[in-house]
C-alpha cells in the first residue's frame, strides 16, 4: 500500500500519454482496417512488447544514455522515420483491388509474426517514447523506489498498452465502421499513408529536447 499513490500516478500518466494520437494509434487503426480485427490485436501486443524493451533499458538506466547521446538519439529517430516513411509509402502504392475486407480471412492478410513485428519495431524506434519514460523514471519514480516495484510498474504500462490497442483493434474492426470504410478504402488507405510519412517527417525533426 506504500507505493499505491505512485503506482496510481504513474499508471495514469502513461494512461493519458498511451490514449493521445500518435504513430501507434494510426498503425493500429491501418492494420485494423486494411488487414483484420486479427492483424490489429496482434500489432497491439507487438506495442506492448515494444513498451517491454523501454522499460528495461529504463531500469538499468540506458535511457539516461541515450537521451545524452546525440548519435544514438539521432540513429533511432531516423530508424524510426525510415520504418513510418516506408510502411506510409507501402499504404500510398497499394493497389485498389488489395482493399477490399469482406471477411476476417481474407489472403492477404499478414501473419501473427509479421503483425507484431509491425508494432513492435514502430513502438521501439520511437525516440520520444524513450524520452517519456525516461523522464516517468526519472521525476515521477523516486530512485528509492525498489526494483521489483519498478518492475510491476514497467509490467503495468505493457499489459495497459496491450489492452487499449486492442480495445481500438476491436473499435475499428465493428462492422458498422468495416462497411463504413469499404465505401472509401483507397482513399483512406492513401490518407493514412500519408499521414505516416507526415509522423515520420516530424520524427525525424525531433530533437532530444
Amino acid at each position: 500500500m506504500e507505493y499505491l499513490p505512485q503506482f496510481l500516478t504513474v499508471a495514469s500518466i502513461h494512461l493519458l500519454a498511451v490514449i493521445s494520437p500518435g504513430p501507434d494509434f494510426i498503425m493500429i487503426t491501418r492494420n485494423t482496417l486494411v488487414y483484420s480485427r486479427k492483424t490489429g490485436i496482434y500489432s497491439a501486443v507487438g506495442l506492448g512488447l515494444g513498451i517491454g524493451v523501454h522499460v528495461a533499458y529504463s531500469l538499468l538506466g540506458i535511457g539516461l544514455i541515450i537521451s545524452k547521446s546525440i548519435f544514438l538519439f539521432t540513429v533511432i529517430k531516423f530508424i524510426g522515420a525510415g520504418y513510418l516513411f516506408y510502411i506510409g509509402y507501402k499504404s500510398i502504392t497499394s493497389k485498389k483491388s488489395q482493399l477490399h475486407i469482406k471477411n476476417e480471412d481474407k489472403k492477404e492478410d499478414i501473419s501473427k509474426v509479421n503483425a507484431i513485428k509491425i508494432g513492435f519495431i514502430t513502438n521501439v524506434t520511437n525516440p520520444k517514447v524513450t524520452l517519456f519514460f525516461l523522464a516517468l523514471f526519472t521525476q515521477v519514480i523516486h530512485p528509492t523506489t525498489p526494483f521489483p516495484v519498478q518492475l510491476l510498474y514497467g509490467v503495468e504500462m505493457m499489459v495497459a498498452t496491450g489492452l487499449w490497442f486492442t480495445l481500438v483493434a476491436i473499435m475499428f474492426s465493428h462492422h458498422v465502421i468495416k462497411k463504413g470504410f469499404e465505401k472509401v478504402a483507397h482513399i483512406a488507405e492513401k490518407t493514412m499513408g500519408a499521414i505516416l510519412i507526415a509522423l515520420g517527417i516530424k520524427l525525424a525533426l525531433s530533437t532530444a529536447k
